[in-house]
């Protein structure tokens, strides 16, 4: 089995004065988790914190396939949780993109909704492999612009799916092979929308892990950082 070894970061970024992301590690099932709430304070950070603590509460034991069902099904229940609490606080604006990688052997499967997003550093090549759920998002699937064009969009924070948004979850779903070598980041969009692939690229190419999280998290407060940033980068060993 390949080995894993993880690093992460969350911070509040320059700008905000609450942390509304939230992220999850969890070495022994192999799962990696970034949420990014809306809402403001007392909401968006609820969602996103709604988010992590039901994938934290999954079984240490389970087979990966059903391990893989339930960190999906734990997202789902979060909505319907997120979804309660709307409707305690009167219809109250209030939601959670999310992002989750699960390795299991030489294979990952990566849940999202919004525009939190998962890349893959592999040979000195970087790779989105998440697309955004939003109106920047459906131009890039479209091809009438690059990711990287699409972070300067004035739309470019209007996200179209999440967390405890709509009656209805979908939840995009995206698996492939690891390979030894491979780095994965996993980030809300306080950090890439300071950082195109080429600036993550370099940042992440030749970076000890102990230091990677933080050379992330410079290069978007260097930006201006006037969003939360979280990070959270895997090696697999």
């Amino acid at each position: 089995m390949t080995r894993l070894r993880h690093n992460a970061v969350s911070h509040v970024g320059l700008v905000r004065k609450v942390n509304e992301d939230a992220l999850l590690t969890l070495p022994e099932q192999r799962i990696f988790v970034v949420a990014d709430g809306m809402g403001g304070h007392a909401a968006g950070d609820v969602a996103a914190q709604t988010v992590v603590d039901a994938v934290a509460a999954l079984p240490l034991d389970s087979a990966p396939a059903d391990q893989m069902r339930a960190l999906r099904q734990a997202v789902m229940d979060a909505h319907q949780t997120i979804l309660a609490e709307i409707a305690n606080r009167d219809g109250a604006i209030m939601g959670a993109t999310v992002v989750a990688l699960m390795i299991s052997g030489a294979h990952f499967v990566c849940f999202w909704a919004g525009d939190s997003r998962l890349y893959r550093l592999r040979g000195g090549e970087i790779e989105l492999l998440t697309a955004d759920h939003s109106v920047v998002g459906a131009l890039v699937a479209a091809g009438q612009m690059t990711w990287d064009e699409a972070e300067h969009h004035p739309q470019s924070n209007t996200i179209t799916r999440a967390v405890g948004v709509g009656d209805t979850l979908e939840l995009d779903k995206i698996r492939g092979d690891v390979e030894r070598g491979d780095r994965y980041l996993i980030c809300s969009d306080g950090l890439n929308k300071y950082a195109g692939l080429n600036t993550l690229r370099d940042a992440m190419q030749d970076a000890p892990l102990e230091t990677v999280t933080d050379k992330l998290l410079g290069i978007a407060l260097k930006g201006g950082g006037a969003d939360n940033i979280s990070i959270v980068v895997v090696d697999v060993v």
